[in-house]
């Protein structure tokens, strides 16, 4: 980055031409991601990704991904919430394919699209519901969703996950009963193969 360019100048720039973006806290409980419309001017408390597309939005919002970031994310401290920080856990992140590599008209890709598309949809309706008195709305939050985690936020993910394994070539019949161990280990398989590299 340079001086001419600095954090917040380029990412409004990466976002200028997009209709929605993709965002996350940079410190969270949980980490969740968003879709963000483009007359929102995010801040350096926010990590920001310049895609617009159902796809990757679900598989950022994934187990995988999850346990990746956790892993590869840091941390205030003992009890603190975990921190994304962009390099380590989005960048080395083996996506599926790599980016722009997608194969087109791919049912896999459609599927992922598809269940993402169902959370977010499941998920805006909790959070903005048509009726609503002003004292509980402001307990309508992702953080205080996800510590709940209703069945139905439970079952979105499911399928979500099931249709991000599937889009690995993974066959785990339940994405949920795989290890976290497992999960890193093959996303590092696929990193380090791309990379030209070999586990040791």
């Amino acid at each position: 980055m340079t001086d001419k360019n600095p954090p917040a100048l380029a990412r409004r720039m990466a976002i200028t031409n997009r209709d929605r973006f993709i965002c996350t806290p940079t410190v969270a409980k949980h980490r969740v991601f968003v879709w963000v419309d483009k007359t929102v001017i995010p801040d350096h408390q926010l990590v920001v990704c310049a895609r617009q597309d159902d796809y990757f939005f679900g598989v950022v919002n994934s187990r995988a991904h999850q346990v990746w970031s956790l892993r590869l994310g840091t941390s205030l401290g003992v009890g603190n919430d975990p921190r994304y920080t962009p390099t380590t856990c989005f960048e080395t992140f083996p996506l599926p394919w790599s980016t722009g590599q997608e194969p087109v008209n791919d049912c896999r890709i459609e599927a992922v699209a598809r269940a993402a598309r169902d959370l977010d949809a499941k998920r805006r309706v909790w959070l903005e519901p048509p009726t609503v008195d002003t004292e509980p709305l402001k307990k309508l939050t992702l953080t205080n969703l996800y510590n709940k985690r209703p069945t139905w936020l439970v079952h979105a993910h499911a399928a979500l996950d099931r249709a991000v394994w599937h889009a690995y070539g993974w066959d785990d019949p339940d994405p949920a009963s795989v290890s976290k161990d497992t999960i890193l280990e093959r996303l590092l398989a696929l990193n380090l193969a791309r990379a030209g590299s070999k586990p040791e």
